[in-house]
C-alpha cells in the first residue's frame, strides 16, 4: 500500500512499532489458507483474510488508534469518534468484486469475524444482519476506494465451490472456513500484542509418543490384573480394538457391555488408528459434567495433565494452566476431552469464540462416548454433522456406548466388536428382574423396606423430588445423590461411596440417573425405577461390575419396579412408555443387546421435533442463511428453562465474598461454578418471591435458603409441584 495504515497498535509505543495492516491481512491469509487446506478451501480463506479487516484502512479508524494511544491525530483527515467499524467494508467490497454468490459467502465471513456469523435478514436479528452490513459497508467503502483496490489486487478471482459442498452442507462449510479466519485473526494478534502469551501455545509431543506412554500403561495394568473371567473379556475388547484401528479411517461402532472396558480401549483404538493414519488429535465426547473429570483425570495420569486438555463448564480452575487455557481457545492440544454440550453447540455456533476451534477437529479421531445420550429433539441436526466431519473433513469417528442407538440417518457404521452378542453373554454379571405386572405401582415405603434388607444396595430413581421422598424413608447413614447437590457435594460424596463400597462398609445410595453414566461403582445389588431400556441397562453397569458375584457362583441382581408416579412429561415418559410397550411383547429379553434396536427406534418414533427447523433456516434459500438464529437455537441444554444458582458450601463463601467485592471474574466464576446447582425457570422465580435467594452481582444470584449437607439444596419446604425436579 502506498499509504501507511496500521491493524494494531502497541501502549506506549510510537506509530512505528505498530503492525502494519497489510503485514497482519498477509499473515492471517497464510494462516487461514493453511487451515483450509484441510478441506480443499484454501482459496476461500485467502480470500477471507485479505478482506476482513479492509475496513482499518479508514482515516476514521486510524484516528482511533491515534486517541486510544493519546498521540496527535491530526495528519489524518476523519475525525472518527468511538469504536469504528471495521468489518462491513470487506463485506461490501467482497459482494461488489466476487458477485452476488461467492461475494456473500466471504461477506459472512468478513463481517462476522468479531461479532459472529450474522443471519442475512433483517428481520431476524434486525441491525446485525447482514443485509444491513452490507449497506453499511458500501457508505465505508467509499472511503477506503484505493486501499480496497490495492487489497483487492491480492484476491484469487477464479474460485469455485469445493465439490462436496452442497445446499443441505453450505452452512457447514461456511462455519468451517469462519473457524479457519477467526482463529488465524486471533493467533496473529496474540503474536503481535501478546509475543510472550504466544509463545507458550503448542508444543506438544507427537501423539506417537503419547501412544508410547499408553503402550506402557497398558501393559503394566494388564500384568497386574487378575485372571478373571472379566479380565478376560476386556483383554478381548482391548485387542478388536487394535486390530480394527488398522482399517480405513470412517465411522465405527464400538459395542461394550458396562464395566468391559470401553473407555481406555476406546483409546488404544484411537491412538493406533491416529498415528496409522496422521491424524492430528484425539477428542473424547462425554455426555456429562459429572464423569468428565473421572475420564480426564485417567487420560492425564497417562499421558501427562498437560497433554490432556478439559473443556467444560464445570472445569477447577486450580487444574488450569496458561497453556491449557489457551489450548481449550482452538482445540490445538493432542487430547481433548469435552462435553457433548461444548462438541456439538459449537458445531452449529455462530460466535466467533465458539467456532475458532472447529477446523481443528478436522482430521482428528472422535470418540462419542456414551451416544445413546444425544438429544432426541435434536438427533437429525447432530447426526447431520457427525456424517459431514467423517465424510468430508477427515474425521474417524466412534460410538461408544453399552446401548447403541438406532440412529437411522447416521451413515452405516463398522462394529469394532467381532460378536457383540457373545461378548455380552461372557460379561454377563447381572440378573434383570422385571416386576410380574407392569400396572402394580411400588409405593415408596415399601421400596425403602426392601433396600433395608441388603447391606449394599443402589436404588436409581427418576426425578429429585422421588429421590428426596425415597432418602427420607430410609435409615440413618443411607447416601442421597442428585443434582440438587453442587458439583463440589456431589464429587465428595461419590469418593466416600466408592471408599464405603471397597471396605466392604454398609452403603445404600439413592441417586437419580445422573449415577448412570459412567460413574464407577459397583454394588451387588440394584433397583430401578421403570424408565427407557437404556437406563436400565446403565443402571445395570454399576451392579457386580468386576464380576466378582460370579466367582461365587451367583450373578448381581438388578430389580426393575413401577414408582408411585410416572415419570414426568417428556423424553423421560416416552423412554418409560417405550420400554412398557416393550414388556408387553412375548419374546422380550432386556439383556439382548438387539433390544435396544428396538427400544431405540420406537423410542425416536415418539419424538416430535428432531430438528427440522435448523433445515428452514441453514438450508432452504442458500446462500441466504440464518447463521445466528440457528446458533442461538441450537441447545443441547435449554439454558433459559432453568437458572444456576450458587449455594453455600465447602469454600465457596470465599469466592462469594470475592464476587460480591470484586464482581466477576475468570478465577471466581470457574470455582464458584462447582458450587452452582441448577433451577427451573418457575422453581427460580417462586424461590426470589419467597426471599429464598439474594442477586450478589447483578444477573448473580446465591441460594440462602437451606442447603443440607446430605440432600443439597432444599427445595421441598415449600410444597413446589415435583414434575420439574429432574435429575
Amino acid at each position: 500500500m502506498t499509504k501507511k495504515y496500521y491493524a494494531h497498535s502497541l501502549g506506549g509505543k510510537p506509530p512505528e512499532k505498530w503492525q502494519p495492516l497489510e503485514e497482519h491481512l498477509k499473515n492471517v491469509a497464510k494462516k487461514a489458507e493453511k487451515c483450509a487446506a484441510k478441506f480443499q478451501s484454501d482459496d476461500w480463506a485467502w480470500n477471507a483474510a485479505w478482506l476482513h479487516d479492509l475496513g482499518k484502512a479508514a482515516d476514521e479508524f486510524q484516528a482511533y488508534l491515534l486517541r486510544e494511544n493519546s498521540l496527535d491525530d491530526s495528519e489524518y483527515d476523519g475525525t472518527g469518534h468511538g469504536r469504528v467499524n471495521h468489518s462491513s467494508a470487506g463485506a461490501a467490497f467482497a459482494e461488489e468484486i466476487l458477485g452476488p454468490i461467492i461475494g456473500a459467502i466471504n461477506a459472512y465471513l468478513a463481517a462476522g469475524h468479531h461479532a459472529g456469523l450474522p443471519d442475512f435478514y433483517s428481520s431476524d436479528t434486525g441491525r446485525a444482519a447482514l443485509q444491513v452490513r452490507l449497506e453499511e459497508g458500501k457508505e465505508n467503502l467509499s472511503r477506503i476506494r484505493s486501499a480496497a483496490e490495492e487489497i483487492g489486487k491480492q484476491l484469487q478471482m477464479d474460485i469455485k465451490l469445493p465439490g462436496f459442498v452442497k445446499p443441505y452442507n453450505f452452512h457447514f462449510w461456511v462455519r468451517m472456513l469462519f473457524s479457519c479466519l477467526v482463529d488465524a485473526d486471533f493467533l496473529d494478534t496474540e503474536e503481535f500484542m501478546n509475543p510472550e502469551e504466544a509463545k507458550v501455545r503448542g508444543r506438544y509431543p507427537p501423539l506417537t509418543e503419547l501412544k508410547g506412554l499408553f503402550d506402557i500403561h497398558m501393559h503394566k495394568m494388564v500384568s497386574e490384573s487378575p485372571a478373571t473371567p472379566v479380565n478376560a473379556a476386556r483383554q478381548e475388547v482391548l485387542d478388536a480394538c487394535k486390530d480394527v484401528a488398522k482399517q480405513e479411517p470412517g465411522l465405527f461402532s464400538l459395542t461394550v457391555p458396562t464395566g468391559g472396558g470401553k473407555t481406555l480401549s476406546g483409546m488404544a483404538f484411537a491412538l493406533d488408528h491416529a498415528v496409522r493414519y496422521g491424524k492430528s488429535r484425539i477428542i473424547y465426547v462425554i455426555p456429562y459434567t459429572s464423569i468428565i473429570e473421572q475420564t480426564a483425570k485417567i487420560l492425564a495420569d497417562i499421558f501427562g495433565i498437560e497433554n490432556v486438555v478439559e473443556h467444560h463448564s464445570n472445569l477447577d480452575p486450580d487444574k488450569e494452566t496458561q497453556r491449557s487455557r489457551l489450548a481449550a481457545e482452538n482445540w490445538d492440544a493432542p487430547v481433548i476431552v469435552t462435553t457433548n454440550v461444548q462438541f456439538f453447540e459449537s458445531l452449529y455456533a455462530a460466535k466467533s469464540s465458539r467456532c475458532r476451534k472447529l477446523h481443528n477437529i478436522i482430521n482428528s479421531v472422535v470418540i462419542l462416548d456414551e451416544a445413546q445420550l444425544l438429544p432426541p429433539e435434536l438427533l437429525d441436526p447432530c447426526v447431520e454433522v457427525m456424517n459431514q466431519l467423517v465424510r468430508h473433513y477427515d474425521v474417524t469417528m466412534v460410538l461408544a456406548t453399552a446401548t447403541q442407538p438406532a440412529l437411522y440417518k447416521l451413515d452405516l457404521p463398522r462394529e469394532i466388536i467381532p460378536n457383540p452378542a457373545a461378548l455380552y453373554e461372557r460379561l454377563k454379571r447381572t440378573e434383570i428382574i422385571l416386576p410380574s405386572n407392569i400396572n402394580n405401582f411400588t409405593q415408596w415405603e415399601d421400596a425403602a423396606g426392601r433396600l433395608q434388607q441388603h447391606i449394599q444396595v443402589l436404588c436409581v430413581v427418576n426425578t429429585r423430588r422421588d429421590c428426596y421422598d425415597l432418602y427420607k424413608l430410609m435409615p440413618h447413614g443411607t447416601i442421597h445423590l442428585s443434582a440438587l447437590m453442587c458439583g463440589e457435594h456431589r464429587s465428595e460424596a461419590i469418593q466416600e461411596i466408592k471408599q464405603r463400597l471397597r471396605a466392604g462398609l454398609t452403603t445404600r445410595l439413592i441417586s437419580t440417573q445422573l449415577v448412570e453414566a459412567g460413574v464407577d461403582m459397583d454394588f451387588p445389588v440394584v433397583y430401578r425405577a421403570l424408565a427407557g431400556l437404556d437406563s436400565i441397562a446403565q443402571a445395570g453397569g454399576r451392579c457386580n461390575r468386576e464380576g466378582k458375584l460370579n466367582a461365587e457362583g451367583r450373578l448381581g441382581e438388578v430389580h426393575v419396579f413401577v414408582p408411585p408416579k410416572p415419570a414426568p412429561r417428556g423424553l423421560l415418559l416416552k423412554g418409560e412408555n417405550t420400554t412398557r410397550e416393550l414388556f408387553s411383547l412375548p419374546d422380550f429379553n432386556p439383556q439382548n443387546p438387539d433390544e435396544f434396536t428396538r427400544y431405540f427406534n420406537l423410542f425416536y418414533s415418539k419424538v416430535n421435533d428432531t430438528g427440522s427447523r435448523f433445515k428452514e433456516w441453514l438450508q432452504k434459500d442458500i446462500p441466504r442463511v440464518h447463521f445466528r438464529t440457528a446458533g442461538n437455537e441450537f441447545k443441547l441444554i435449554d439454558d433459559q428453562a432453568q437458572q444456576s444458582v450458587f449455594v453455600n458450601f465447602g469454600d465457596s463463601g470465599k469466592w462469594l465474598d470475592e464476587l460480591r467485592r470484586i464482581g466477576p471474574k475468570r478465577q471466581n466464576m470457574r470455582k464458584l461454578q462447582r458450587y452452582s446447582v441448577n433451577l427451573s425457570r418457575r422453581d427460580f422465580e417462586k424461590a426470589k418471591m419467597d426471599g429464598l435467594l439474594e442477586e450478589v452481582w447483578p444477573g448473580l444470584w446465591c441460594w440462602i435458603g437451606r442447603y443440607d449437607l446430605c440432600h443439597g439444596l432444599d427445595l421441598f419446604g415449600s410444597g413446589w409441584a415435583p414434575e420439574d425436579l429432574m435429575a
